[in-house]
């Protein structure tokens, strides 16, 4: 199943799906996949894990020639998270016709139901450093005058130290 000029290359699967999914979404809900994909860029981390955009609906023109009207973005969000965007709608509309290039959105409404997120990321936690990698980050930064600055860059060279998954030999 290649799509245009793809050929013979593979393929990924998430392209095949959008492929799919998109003509679907947009009939049924007037949705792009390309916004439900970036919902956590439009409302943020800690909205995205609780809502979810559930339609796009836009007002009936009785003639083509009527004047153009927004329409009304439907969230689909979790008990507590109802008040969350409600307090947030502007900064919502504002976003998410940034995201579709012109002002689409006008206005949102509420449906309060169930939100199952597909994943939640927690960052698993920081190994503790060595004796050896705590001396080693304490020498690199130490030349540093600005305490702020020598403060921000051993976070930063202690987070990544951490990450990885053997200590540094003592050198």
């Amino acid at each position: 199943m290649a799509g245009k000029g793809r050929g013979n290359n593979p393929v990924p699967v998430s392209d095949l799906a959008s492929d799919l999914l998109d003509p679907v979404l947009r009939r049924r809900a007037g949705l792009s996949i390309d916004l439900v994909q970036c919902w956590a860029e439009i409302v943020g981390e800690r909205l995205a894990e609780r809502t979810r955009p559930e339609k796009i609906a836009w007002p009936r023109r009785m003639h083509e020639d009527d004047p153009f009207e927004p329409a009304t973005l439907v969230i689909a969000c979790s008990g507590p998270a109802a008040l969350h965007v409600q307090h947030e709608t502007s900064e919502i509309i504002a976003r998410a016709n940034a995201f579709l290039g012109f002002g689409a959105i006008g206005r949102v409404r509420i449906v309060q139901k169930q939100v199952n997120t597909a994943h939640t990321h927690k960052r698993p936690r920081p190994r503790p450093l060595s004796e050896a990698e705590r001396r080693k980050l304490a020498r690199i930064t130490d030349p540093i005058e600005d305490e702020g600055l020598r403060a921000s860059l051993e976070r930063l060279g202690s987070n990544v130290l951490a990450a990885r998954k053997k200590p540094l030999a003592d050198s």
